[in-house]
């Protein structure tokens, strides 16, 4: 739904075969799995253990003498095994469906809507006609009153095409578009070179007149997804090291480019200072001196070049400080996307030490309470990730802080969630809060 809702404007009236839009919504679908997977093993773990606490099968082994973390030994395992494979997902499967779908989407978006000529309005869509249909019959192949532009010729419109009643269909293999006019006539005007420039033209009057248009520029096109290789969204990590290594040594040589074409403007730095002393007894003179002893039009120009040569410097060091920010800002997206590979698998196994003894701790299966504790815990988890990674992005805090911010907040939770499990804490059992209220209470009334 969240994929149809951004995208149906670029879909919508395009024509697109059913297949075109399967496929389409396929490769959104890879992109959805590190939100669903997450969420998906916090909540298995919830319900199943919540299932085992509801049917006592819990306290039937802790009363044998199991301990909470060796009855959850095998779905640790199995939880290992799920950050294994979304470790190899995010990595190998993940950036080759995002660069499937961006080449796919850029198709559809330049798609050309699909062909509606509607009665009374000018339909432009077909490159160099103008054309306009007065009235259709229900069959949708019968028209009336066809007022064609032609300017295929460059020359504006210059060929006018006027029928009283027609026929509108395509071929076979629909590759043109036939109006097959009855009772028409067609105006052209002649390209005059004389100097006199007389306006000529020819007038054809027809019976029955053929007009094709092509229509394979309605068809699909599929880009190569060469173009869209290069972006973050698309590298694996080892492509995205190889490029972080490579946008890394461009801002160290833009550094060095830029040091070398301030060096320039500062003259001064290699200035003979004492050439401006003055000699015999004014030794003491700097170099304001003999500014001041200048003529007037002589230190307005050396004032003029001085403020140009700021200005220069001033222009070069925005242009430079523009492209330092690009360049770092590529440098933390491609970070943020490395270090998502690892949080993405990390997530899996962390939010599963928060579910599963969550479960054991409320002793509650089924879709009920499971999925509100899920959601909550998940929601969480999505808004630490997305706000540690906007703070990367402006610089506050690195991208590797950013990325793991959610991982670092919830592992603790994790932890103590799975050390109340294992001694049995009722922290999440109405009954006893409740009873500490009234404990309170009657301590209250006794003071």
């Amino acid at each position: 739904m969240q994929f149809l809702w951004k995208y149906v404007d670029d879909m919508v009236g395009k024509g697109l075969e059913w297949n075109i839009i399967a496929e389409l919504i396929f490769y959104a679908s890879a992109s959805f799995v590190p939100l669903a997977l997450p969420l998906a093993v916090l909540l298995s773990s919830i319900m199943t253990l919540g299932n085992y606490g509801e049917n006592y099968e819990l306290i039937a082994a802790k009363a044998a003498g199991i301990s909470l973390l060796r009855f959850m030994a095998s779905l640790v395992v199995a939880a290992l095994l799920i950050s294994v494979g979304a470790f190899v997902f995010s990595n190998n499967i993940l950036p080759r469906a995002n660069l499937k779908f961006a080449a796919l989407l850029y198709d559809v978006r330049h798609q050309k809507p699909a062909l509606n000529i509607r009665e009374g309005v000018f339909y432009n869509e077909i490159e160099g006609f103008s054309i306009r249909v007065g009235k259709k019959e229900a069959d949708n192949r019968t028209i009336y009153d066809i007022l064609v532009y032609d300017h295929t010729s460059g020359q504006g419109n210059d060929q006018v095409l006027i029928a009283r009643k027609g026929e509108m269909f395509m071929t076979a293999d629909e590759r043109f578009l036939v109006f097959r006019l009855y009772d028409g006539s067609q105006y052209t005007e002649l390209k005059d070179e004389t100097p006199e420039r007389t306006f000529n033209h020819l007038i054809t009057h027809f019976k029955v007149w053929e007009k094709y248009f092509d229509l394979s520029q309605f068809a699909m096109r599929r880009t190569d997804d060469k173009f869209w290789r290069n972006h973050y969204e698309m590298l694996n990590v080892r492509q995205l090291k190889a490029a972080m290594d490579s946008i890394r040594m461009e801002i160290n040589q833009k550094i060095t480019d830029y040091s070398r074409n301030m060096d320039q403007y500062y003259t001064f730095r290699n200035f003979n200072w004492d050439s401006l002393r003055l000699s015999g007894s004014g030794a003491d003179s700097c170099w304001v001196l003999r500014f001041q002893s200048k003529s007037r039009q002589e230190q307005i120009d050396i004032i003029n070049k001085a403020m140009s040569i700021s200005r220069s410097v001033k222009s070069l060091a925005g242009v430079a400080q523009r492209d330092m920010q690009f360049r770092r800002k590529s440098l933390v997206k491609h970070e943020l996307a490395y270090n998502r590979k690892f949080t993405f698998s990390v997530a899996c196994l962390v939010l599963f030490f928060i579910g599963a003894p969550m479960g054991a701790i409320i002793r509650i299966g089924g879709l009920g309470m499971p999925l509100i504790i899920a959601v909550i815990f998940f929601v969480l988890f999505h808004v630490f990730t997305m706000s540690g990674q906007k703070i990367a992005e402006s610089g506050v805090i690195t991208a590797v802080q950013g990325s793991w911010l959610a991982t670092v907040v919830l592992l603790p939770i994790g932890i103590f969630l799975t050390y109340k499990a294992m001694r049995d804490s009722s922290l999440f059992s109405m009954d006893w809060y409740y009873q500490l209220i009234k404990r309170w209470m009657r301590l209250k009334n006794n003071l």
